[in-house]
């Protein structure tokens, strides 16, 4: 299964050779709206890569990413290593739980990469783990869950 064409954008990102887009083509829905431009990747090790670009309105009352920000990220992680990792369609599915640990501040003046890998999946769930990190610095360490589900009627 694949993400449908007319909702997502997930071509070559001419500015980052090796990443593609993770963009809704809608972008006054959350995605856009909140998070602003979303790249992805798988890394070498076999690992999923999503990369956002912090800006002044991701900042918290410290000056550091804010931590709904961060926990966005990882949400949306869950469903693009579904998508690159996986054989579940992105789009129709739902968070089930998601565990996140916040060990760091996100630092908005450098991209926060959500790295993930998926620990088992079955017909209808896919369990995810991951870190976020800049740089090597990790902000936050999570696990989550994700049911796959069929078309909308």
């Amino acid at each position: 299964m694949s993400i449908k064409d007319d909702l997502f954008d997930h071509g070559p990102d001419p500015d980052n050779p090796g990443w593609n887009h993770w963009n809704l083509k809608d972008d006054t829905l959350f995605n856009g709206a909140v998070m602003g431009k979303l790249i992805t990747r798988v890394d070498p090790d076999g690992k999923a890569r999503l990369r956002m670009f912090p800006e002044r309105r991701h900042e918290n009352l410290q000056g550091i990413v804010h931590g709904a920000v961060t926990l966005a990220l990882i949400d949306i992680s869950l469903f693009t290593t579904m998508h690159t990792l996986g054989t579940g369609d992105a789009g129709p599915s739902v968070t089930l739980e998601l565990s996140t640990q916040f060990v760091g501040g996100g630092n908005p003046a450098r991209p926060l990469d959500a790295v993930t890998e998926i620990v088992r999946e079955t017909g209808k769930l896919v369990f995810v783990r991951g870190m976020v990190e800049q740089d090597g610095d990790v902000v936050a360490s999570f696990s989550g869950i994700v049911r796959k589900m069929g078309p909308r009627a």
